[in-house]
Parts: structure tokens; C-alpha cells; sequence
């Protein structure tokens, strides 16, 4: 059996490809512009573009399980043209090939994102409906459409599962996202100050063995949550200080301070070209998640156990010093205890 994965040098993509190398899989790595964390793998690289659907099913030739995790990540309000044709149009080709080509199930990685987070009393679980309208971040509505164009892949007589994984953390960031970048700041003592709110944080592992168990187990078109712990920024910024040893931010900033600086933040890194990860979308994430992500699904079905955030935080920065992407000046965290 040959599995294909899209999105093979992504956060989530390189440790789906190192536990599926492990079970002794055959797996065919569907790289597009680098090959960054994938160099040492004994698996099949295959050059593939999911905007270009000819590549696709040439890609999907022989295969019989498909793991589709290629996407865009944006904190930007504007970024709809770029995001659109990647996280939609994309997913609606890698819908298209498995039907031509005969794939047995697709694995379809969505997010927390694409879920309604409101009423935020009440836990969100699979009921929840997908968010919808202009108003919503171009991230989050490009995850609801997604999710759509699988369902109508079901419709058309395709296995499918979908997976909506909370904000993950933990070690194989090659590509450096957006939360690994935030950690190693953290680290280096580069953050004047703390953002108020918070978010659901899963390790990007436990993610990785619930798509495995899904693709295995899964009935057709399920859909689970996976969520991981509930924590403040601070809480965040505790635990780092306490792992590596730099002091945490001592400001913490209210939400509506830092709404108002949001713009002001978008031209400045407009200008300096550096990455953006203080936005209008990134604040109204932290102070506007529900903080009860119900994994209940997942763990009667899967299995599905998280870990604990301390111990998911202990292994990423183990994993940051190993690489060399930071350099130790705390307190080790080879000792740090679980």
C-alpha cells in the first residue's frame, strides 16, 4: 500500500511522514518548492503542485490512501486571493484526483478555524457549523469551504475523513510556523510584552497518531475534533520561562490595546518584510476562542489521548537546541521536569 501527502515539509506533514515511516509505510511525499526536513527519508519524492490537477493525478497514480495537509496559513485580513486558490481550489483537485484515481480514503487535515466558535459557553464539537461570510478571516472561511469540497467529494462516492486540529505545537518544524516562530521569541526574549487571551494548544503528534488511527478505523465521513489544553499567553510564556530559562514578558496587554496597535503593526512589518504574527486576526484568535474544545469523538473512537502542554513545550525545545535553532542560555531542557 503507497500513501500519499500533500504538504509533506509542513509542520504536520513531517511528523505524519516519520510516523507512517516507522509502520513501515510506503509514502509518496508530494513536494512543490523545497524539500527542507524530508532529505534523509527513505520515501519517494514526487514533484506536484495541488493548483495544477494534471500533477495531481500523476501523483495519485497507484495510490491508496491519500493524507492532504497542503495549505496556506494567513493572519491577514486581505489575503483571500492568495489563500483561495491553494486552500480551495486546491482541495477541490485533490478531491477530484483520489475519485479519478481511485484512491481508497483521503485524510483531509481542516482546523479549529473553520468551526463557528460561538455560543462560548457551550463546548464545540463536530455539530458545530462552519463558519461562513466577508467578515470572517480569509483563513478561517477558506478552512469552512474546504471542508465543503469534501463533503461533496463524499457526495460523489469518495471515502473521506476530516480532521480539525486546535493550534499545534511540538517538535519537526522545519519550515518554522507561526507558533514556533512565537516559542523561539519567547526564548530569545525578543516579545516586550503579552497579548491578553489564549488558546486551545495540541501537540502536533497526537494529531498525527489520531489521522493514522482515522484512516485505519474511521467510519466514511467522520469528522473529529482534536484539541489538546486550554491556556492563557501568559500561562504560555510561563512555561518557556520555567523550560529555557528567559523571564516571561511582565505586560500583558488588553485586548482592545492591542486591537488598536494591530495597524500599525501590519505596515510596520509591511514595510520591514518580516513575518506577521501580531494582527487583528491573531488578536481576535486569542480573545475570541471558545476554550472548550470537546475531543470526546475522537477519544471513544480513536483512542485519542493528549498530552499534557508542559510536556509537548519540554520536546519542541529539546528539539530547537538539537537543530541548533536556539542556543541554550537557560536552564537545559534535557533536565527540564515533565
Amino acid at each position: 500500500m503507497i500513501t500519499a501527502i500533500t504538504g509533506a515539509t509542513g509542520h504536520i506533514g513531517a511528523n505524519l511522514t516519520r510516523a507512517l515511516l516507522k509502520e513501515n509505510r510506503q509514502v509518496r511525499a508530494l513536494i512543490h518548492n523545497n524539500r527542507r526536513g524530508t532529505e534523509d527519508l527513505d520515501m519517494e519524492i514526487v514533484q506536484a503542485d495541488i493548483c495544477d490537477p494534471a500533477s495531481l493525478e500523476r501523483a495519485f497514480e497507484g495510490i491508496e490512501v491519500v493524507y492532504h495537509l497542503a495549505a496556506t496559513i494567513s493572519l491577514s485580513m486581505n489575503d483571500w486571493p492568495s489563500i483561495e486558490p491553494i486552500n480551495v481550489t486546491g482541495t477541490h483537485n485533490v478531491v477530484e484526483a483520489c475519485l479519478k484515481c481511485g484512491v481508497r480514503r483521503l485524510v483531509h487535515f481542516s482546523s479549529i478555524h473553520s468551526m463557528v466558535q460561538t455560543p462560548l459557553n457551550i463546548p464545540v464539537d463536530e455539530r458545530r457549523p462552519l463558519v461562513d461570510g466577508y467578515n470572517c478571516p480569509p483563513y478561517d472561511r477558506s478552512k469552512a469551504a474546504a471542508e465543503r469540497e469534501v463533503r461533496e467529494g463524499i457526495e460523489q462516492g469518495l471515502d473521506a475523513v476530516i480532521l480539525n486540529p486546535t493550534a499545534v505545537l511540538g517538535p519537526h518544524d522545519y519550515q518554522l510556523s507561526f507558533l514556533g516562530e512565537v516559542l523561539i521569541s519567547l526564548a530569545q526574549g525578543k516579545l516586550p510584552a503579552l497579548i491578553e487571551g489564549g488558546f486551545d494548544w495540541v501537540d502536533v503528534r497526537d494529531v498525527v497518531n489520531a489521522a493514522i488511527r482515522a484512516e485505519k478505523d474511521a467510519p466514511l465521513g467522520a469528522k473529529y475534533m482534536l484539541s489538546g489544553q486550554w491556556a492563557s499567553v501568559k500561562e504560555l510564556a510561563d512555561h518557556v520561562e520555567s523550560i529555557w530559562g528567559t523571564p516571561a514578558p511582565r505586560l500583558t496587554v488588553p485586548a482592545w490595546v492591542a486591537r488598536t496597535g494591530a495597524p500599525v503593526a501590519t505596515l510596520y512589518n509591511q514595510l520591514t518584510g518580516n513575518r506577521q504574527l501580531y494582527s487583528s486576526v491573531s488578536i481576535k484568535a486569542l480573545c475570541e476562542a471558545n476554550k472548550n474544545i470537546s475531543h470526546e469523538r475522537a477519544s471513544r473512537e480513536l483512542g485519542y489521548q493528549p498530552r499534557p502542554l508542559r510536556d509537548t513545550l519540554v520536546d519542541t525545545f529539546r528539539w530547537f537546541q538539537a537543530t541548533g535553532l536556539l542556543e541554550l542560555k537557560g536552564s537545559d531542557p534535557k533536565k527540564a521536569r515533565k
